[in-house]
């Protein structure tokens, strides 16, 4: 349908002016009606002949009367194809308008995500806005096998599109393996068609960076669609942003990952100077994390609590061996000398920017609800939440776990003592959030 009104194309002044000037010129009497014969222009001329006004095949009108009616006609043809290439081209304007606001919008969301998985979430909401699918999903090379795709994020919740396939497998392997996006319409004449799949129309374009490719998107219509080169055009667009960034945030979480793997190390070696409290920072920090998540700590909050509950003990590396690895209990001017190792860890912190955060929960681990902790005695809320959550789980597996001078306590015991100080020396939020997490499995003992 051209979609022209003729009625408001004609009462536009320039043009009805234009018809007018030229009837009284060549001296015709030009009658101008719509499709529905409603008289648009000039008056009814009985017993003429009549000669339709036509757009792309549609016929608009009709234009009838004495003399040469083939002049009007063109002047309202040539009035209505303007008329239509104006429509175009702003409709034209307005999608690329709206395709660049949306890549915009899109580059701006997942240039803040170091999570590759999110990232391909944020890929599969986004295609399936701005094209029509039954499903979007995103296929990633396995870092463990390259052989592989595995899917990082789909639109459907059914497990059964969660595919793993090997990356010369099915139209999405190929798209792969070539870096060229296609559009297969018909799925089901497509020799490389997989058996088993429904999909019947499908788009998939490589993600793509230069000339690395480490993934797929895959979208699919359940029934015959009639995909256009302007929607592989906006998926490609779309695999082009994502790319870059699920590449960014691969190299930021094996960054992520290998700097976790040295603090661990660095908290073994600590270790293995008490060989009477092996497995303690690992106890701790998996305490730590489910009282954490009992809370409701964000994401910050975790990393945060994680590193503060590894390094809780980094200080120790200050205090003499003497004093550390004393069988024995210790004299008053010993343990003075063991309650510095939380200054100790501080200043050891301090010379790494990226653990000032850290800092609070390694420093006031020791602290107590009431006030009467060390090493600065602060109280309550004062006390950093991540040092009253390290606290809890430090003080569980310093109870419970065996010393040269004694039996660990059983875990009634050692229970009926964290509730006993539940307010006083403890948080007792942090507490119940111990043993709710305890009660779920969360806190295995």
């Amino acid at each position: 349908m051209s979609g022209i009104n003729l009625k408001r194309l004609l009462s536009r002044k320039e043009l009805s002016s234009l018809l007018t000037d030229t009837a009284v010129a060549i001296g015709a009497t030009p009658s101008i009606r719509d499709a529905r014969g409603n008289v648009l222009f000039g008056s009814p001329v009985e017993g003429v002949g009549e000669v339709p006004v036509t757009i792309g095949g549609e016929t608009i009108g009709f234009v009838s009367g004495k003399g040469d009616l083939s002049v009007f006609v063109s002047l309202v043809r040539y009035a209505a194809n303007a008329e239509n290439e104006k429509k175009t081209l702003a409709a034209e304007t307005l999608g690329k308008y709206k395709e660049i606001t949306m890549l915009y919008d899109f580059s701006e969301r997942v240039a803040v995500c170091l999570n590759s998985n999110e990232v391909a979430g944020l890929v599969v909401a986004e295609a399936m806005k701005v094209i029509t699918a039954d499903d979007v999903s995103v296929l990633l090379q396995s870092d463990d096998n390259p052989r592989i795709l595995k899917t990082a994020a789909s639109s459907s919740d059914g497990s059964s599109v969660l595919q793993t396939i090997e990356v010369t497998q099915g139209i999405p392997g190929s798209v792969f393996c070539s870096g060229r996006a296609e559009i297969v319409n018909d799925r089901f004449l497509d020799p490389r068609a997989m058996e088993g799949q429904s999909a019947r129309s499908m788009i998939c374009a490589p993600l793509k960076i230069k000339d690395k490719v480490i993934g797929v998107i895959k979208v699919i219509s359940l029934e015959l669609f009639n995909y256009t080169a302007e929607d592989l055009k906006l998926l490609t667009a779309l695999a082009s942003q994502a790319a870059a960034s699920i590449e960014t945030a691969r190299l930021y979480e094996e960054l992520k990952e290998t700097f976790f793997t040295m603090v661990h190390t660095l908290a073994e070696t600590i270790e293995k100077r008490d060989p009477y409290t092996g497995g303690h920072t690992k106890r701790v920090m998996e305490y730590s994390l489910s009282i954490g998540e009992e809370i409701g700590l964000n994401g910050d909050e975790m990393v945060r609590l994680r590193l503060a509950a590894i390094l809780h003990d980094i200080g120790k590396l200050g205090v003499s061996d003497n004093v550390l690895l004393k069988e024995s209990k210790l004299t008053d001017e010993e343990f003075e000398a063991i309650k510095k190792h939380t200054i100790y860890g501080e200043e050891i912190l301090s010379h790494v920017h990226q653990m000032k955060t850290v800092i609070p929960g390694v420093k006031y681990h020791h602290e107590k609800y009431d006030g009467r902790g060390y090493p600065e005695g602060l109280k309550g809320d004062a006390i950093d939440i991540t040092a009253r959550i390290i606290g809890v789980a430090d003080s569980f597996d310093a109870m419970t776990s065996n010393r040269p001078y004694r039996k660990g306590l059983s875990l009634d015991i050692a229970f009926a003592e964290l509730r006993k100080h539940a307010g006083t020396q403890f948080d007792a939020d942090a507490v119940r959030a111990f043993f709710s997490a305890h009660e779920k499995g969360r806190i295995k003992l």
